[in-house]
């Protein structure tokens, strides 16, 4: 799938394999950077994108 350049919520959980729930935390946490127009919120893809190489790089295993 090739998502455009600002997604929804419900692209961000088709993108992540996450529930509603989790998507809304990560909005609200900042983890995951928005903009909120009214009740909507839209999503730049490249946050998506920054998110997942800094969740990643958490989940790396030290190498010695």
């Amino acid at each position: 799938n090739t998502y455009p350049d600002v997604v929804t919520v419900k692209q961000l959980c088709e993108m992540l394999r996450i529930g509603r729930n989790t998507a809304y935390a990560l909005l609200k946490s900042g983890e995951i950077r928005t903009v909120r127009i009214g009740r909507k919120y839209l999503i730049p893809k490249s946050c998506v994108i920054q998110y997942v190489h800094r969740y990643l790089s958490k989940k790396q295993p030290e190498r010695l």
